[in-house]
């Protein structure tokens, strides 16, 4: 089964300059306990910068160029293994806008603040037939940079 797992702005925005235009502590919690044991899915962009491999999880880059750090993977290769695991798409925006049609739930971190300038943005679940199943609001902690709110949509 396909999954997006993401944290967005207000307006969808989730990246900027390369990055996350925020720390949330609270959020990478979040991820963590969601992608733990699993196999997840990046763009080269997003696997860039990470600071490595996160623990526990396989990880599967999908790039025009071969890599020796990581295993490279087609939309395909990513398709098959879906048959059989679940997979977590954790971006970046062309990843997943690659695989929204084919996901069957997302994981959507709203971050209570609006990026200025930000150049990649996520896709709205609810203009792709998704529901929202729930909506858990979290004030920041003092580890985090805003308040947040965590979805889980389903299709």
């Amino acid at each position: 089964m396909l999954t997006l797992i993401f944290a967005c702005d207000e307006e969808n925005a989730i990246g900027k300059d390369g990055d996350l235009p925020w720390k949330q502590s609270s959020d990478l919690q979040h991820f963590k306990r969601l992608t733990l044991n699993k196999t997840i899915v990046m763009g080269r962009k997003t696997w860039d910068s990470l600071p490595g491999k996160l623990p526990n999880r396989t990880h599967l880059v999908m790039t025009r160029s071969s890599r020796e750090d990581v295993d490279v993977v087609s939309r395909e290769d990513v398709m098959s293994r879906a048959e059989d695991e679940d997979i977590m798409i954790i971006g970046g925006g062309e990843i997943y806008r690659m695989f929204i049609e084919d996901a069957k739930e997302i994981f959507r971190t709203i971050i209570h603040t609006v990026v200025d300038k930000p150049d990649t943005f996520a896709p709205d679940p609810a203009e792709f037939g998704f529901y929202l199943l729930t909506s858990t609001f979290q004030q920041a902690t003092e580890r985090d940079m805003f308040d947040m709110t965590f979805e889980h949509w389903l299709r």
